[in-house]
Formats: structure tokens, sequence, C-alpha cells
């Protein structure tokens, strides 16, 4: 069987624990592989300072079964309207089973165009900007819609990531993450 592949795409002021949240809990999905992607191979400064290093860059990143994008206000703020991380999210989500965000992450999916006429979440300060990018807001902390998962802020980061690896691996396996 060959492994299932987690796409976490980092970008410079992504808040940390948005990120490494979900990190800690889907790279424990039995038979599958976590690629941490950035532009380049540099270290990638949070929102608070630490440094987070990528294992892939946009150009060598393996196809991926699962896309995250962890969200961080001034982060998503700086990314939203560069081409190059919505073309790559685009191009990598297009061909993925699952397309998911954490907190305003939500928005890179909605430029990218993986939530219009969906339902979606987001940290809840930003809900009523869901609409700008097609999506409608649903008071939740996780929201499926197909096969588009969204998260609300933070620790929200978490339960979305059991929920995801109860939809693809069961319940069981979730509750032993």
């Amino acid at each position: 069987m060959p492994q299932f592949s987690i796409g976490f795409v980092i970008f410079p002021d992504l808040t940390q624990l948005d990120f490494t949240g979900p990190l800690q809990v889907l790279s424990r999905l039995p038979q599958s592989a976590t690629h941490i992607v950035a532009k380049s191979a540099a270290p990638v400064p949070s929102d608070c300072g630490l440094g987070l290093v990528p294992t892939h860059t946009f150009v060598n990143c393996p196809p991926l079964d699962l896309i995250c994008i962890p969200g961080g206000s001034e982060g998503v703020a700086g990314i939203i309207n560069d081409r190059e991380t919505i073309e790559f999210v685009r191009h990598k989500a297009s061909a993925a089973k699952y397309i998911t965000s954490v907190c305003t992450g939500a928005f890179v999916l909605g430029m990218a165009g993986f939530l219009k006429g969906r339902r979606a979440t987001t940290h809840w300060a930003y809900t009523n900007l869901l609409p700008l990018v097609g999506a409608t807001y649903e008071k939740a902390r996780v929201v499926k819609d197909g096969n588009v998962i969204t998260g609300g802020g933070v620790t929200a980061g978490i339960d979305f990531a059991l929920s995801v690896i109860a939809e693809i691996a069961g319940e069981t396996t979730a509750r032993k993450i």
C-alpha cells in the first residue's frame, strides 16, 4: 500500500500553532508521509519568531493526498496576492483527495478557488469575510464540505486534525492518536 502523502504549506508570519498542532496529529497517521513545503528551502519565520524548516520546496514537492494551509492573519495577508503561492496551492490541491485549512488559511484556499459555493469556517474574528472568497460561514470548529475540510483557529486545529484522521483512517485510529 502506498504511503498517504500529507503536505503543509508554510509561509512567513504563519501562526505556529495553526501549523504545529495539526502537524503533531496528522504526522501520526499510519502509513503516511508528512511534507513541509515552502517557496524555498530557507527557514520560514512564524509570527512568534520561531523558524520553521521546510522539507520540500514548491519545485520538488511530491504529489499530495492531503494539502493543509495553516493560518495567521499577517502571514495570510502577505500571501493571498502572491501568484506563485496561490498557483502552487491550486495545482497541488486540484489533485489532492483532501483540501484543508486551519484558521485564516481558509482564505488561501478561497483565493485558489476551492471555497466557491462551499461551507467553511475560520478564526472567529474573520468569519464575516468568508463570502469574499465565495464561502458560506458555518459556525463550527470543523466544517467538512465534500473533500474540503476547514478548521477554526489555533486550538480548533487539533480538533480539525483528529476529525481528518477519523475521516481517513476511522474513529478508532483517531482515538488512539
